[in-house]
């Protein structure tokens, strides 16, 4: 019963879960369009945005600013600019319906000197009245004139007469003419009088300090995202083998923790190499002295086979000894300097010519790069070695393109398959069914080679040659 009573209590809490899962799949289901709008949104965002921390900062501060000020601007002129105008537009054309009125109700003398007086006196306007002939046709408006919408609005509602108006143009002044029975009512009034002349006054406001306050704000994020900057490129330098020995925390708490972390890290790191670069040169100061006595007595003994063959074992293990520890040390005890690549390039092609093997070297571009000249040798010697040992024919060539040092080494040998060359980094590994099996060789090449490339920042490739071969492709920051 022990044994029932658990199992069931399981399957009960597996059929709740399905019954969950199930009501899940009915509250989604209907949300499933508004999900894959919502990706494709967010990828096409992705791809627009951009991806910069300084940029991004930026547009989370000037978007939500930009938002406010075009809502306050909507609603300011859809609602005040266009009230204020409206009133001042019915307060005008209430002052003309007067004049409209006294003229049709009350007698008047026949050059109308006391209305014209009256208009300019009380009302601020300049009055004629002319002999009644047709109005002129309308002229073109702008597509957004407040003043002609609501002067042409008032004027239907509360006068109801044939009307003509002129707002065109940049005048100070709008000139409006009523036809009435037996004449024409010329009007002329101020602009400032029918529209609020001083909106822009409050737009100037807003825009002015929102652009002190957006370039206060940039300053201040520049210094916030300074700090950012310094960290990455302390770190970049790091791995390039180029540490920065001037950097310090700075910026923000959190930032500051993730600078000391990096010098720590940073220090760790230095430590243990220089433990192991110790030790490793006690180890080698040990093992060529023993390999340093096996010579002396091997040539005490005389020129029998036998010593020759344990003299090559000695020579083959001092070599290999040698690739071991330049492998393990790698290319830390050296420091970056000005190096010639083309010069580079010559020494390679002589060394090759005085081995009695056929290599090419070319450099194109700037020839002085900042590298780890010895390292960045040792590299190149390491594959065009390669190349020489399993191939007849090998060219090296060099470019400096975009930013980039690249370096192909071609030859014409057996090559390596494709699915074989990542195994062919290993340290300590022989591809024996495409490298021949009488050379001798510690299998650190290619792992020698990779470990400098890396720490330049770079890294190594292997590919297809034109030659038939193999080709080895450098490609680290110049």
């Amino acid at each position: 019963m022990r044994l029932i009573f658990p199992r069931l209590a399981r399957v009960e809490a597996f059929l709740d879960r399905l019954a969950l899962a199930e009501r899940w799949k009915l509250f989604i289901m209907p949300l499933r369009p508004f999900l894959s709008i919502y990706k494709v949104v967010s990828r096409f965002m992705y791809r627009v945005m951009p991806k910069g921390l300084f940029t991004r900062t930026f547009l989370i501060i000037v978007t939500p600013i930009v938002i406010l000020q075009s809502v306050l601007v909507f609603v300011f002129m859809e609602r005040h600019y266009q009230l204020v105008s409206q009133r001042m537009s019915e307060a005008v054309v209430r002052e003309i319906a007067a004049v409209v009125y006294v003229l049709e109700n009350y007698p008047h003398d026949p050059e109308y000197s006391h209305a014209e007086e009256l208009a300019s006196r009380a009302l601020g306007m300049s009055i004629t009245i002319t002999p009644l002939e047709p109005l002129p046709q309308p002229a073109p408006k702008p597509f957004f004139d407040v003043i002609d919408q609501e002067l042409s609005k008032a004027i239907s509602q509360k006068i109801g007469k044939p009307f003509w108006i002129d707002t065109v143009g940049r005048s100070r002044f709008v000139e409006i003419r009523i036809q009435l029975e037996d004449s024409i009512l010329r009007i002329f009034t101020r602009r400032s009088q029918t529209y609020a002349s001083n909106s822009h006054i409050f737009l100037v406001w807003m825009f002015s300090t929102s652009l002190v306050l957006v370039i206060i704000a940039l300053l201040f994020l520049r210094n916030q995202i300074r700090p950012i900057i310094r960290l990455a490129d302390a770190a970049e330098a790091f791995g390039k083998g180029r540490p920065e020995e001037h950097f310090r925390a700075s910026g923000a708490r959190e930032v500051r923790r993730a600078s000391l972390a990096f010098i720590d890290m940073r220090r760790r790191i230095e430590r243990q190499i220089e433990q192991r670069t110790t030790m490793l040169a006690g180890v080698s100061h040990d093992l060529r002295t023993i390999l340093t006595r096996l010579r002396l007595q091997l040539t005490f003994l005389g020129g029998s086979p036998e010593c020759e063959a344990m003299r090559k074992d000695v020579d083959e293990m001092s070599n290999m000894l040698e690739d071991y520890l330049a492998f393990a040390s790698g290319d830390v005890d050296e420091d970056i300097q000005q190096t010639d690549m083309a010069l580079l390039f010559e020494e390679l092609e002589e060394e090759a010519e005085i081995s009695g093997h056929d290599l090419k070297a070319q450099y194109e571009g700037p020839p002085d790069l900042e590298l780890k000249r010895l390292s960045m040798k040792r590299c190149l010697s390491n594959l065009a070695t390669n190349g020489c040992k399993y191939g007849n024919r090998v060219e090296v060539a060099g470019r400096l393109e975009k930013g980039w040092l690249v370096i192909t080494v071609d030859d014409d040998g057996p090559g390596i398959p494709e699915d074989q060359r990542e195994i062919a980094f290993q340290a300590f590994h022989r591809l024996d069914l495409a490298r021949n099996m009488d050379e001798s060789g510690s299998g650190l090449g290619l792992a020698i080679a990779r470990d400098i490339a890396r720490g330049h920042g770079g890294d190594l490739y292997l590919e297809d040659s034109p030659l038939g071969g193999l080709r080895a492709r450098i490609r680290i920051p110049a």
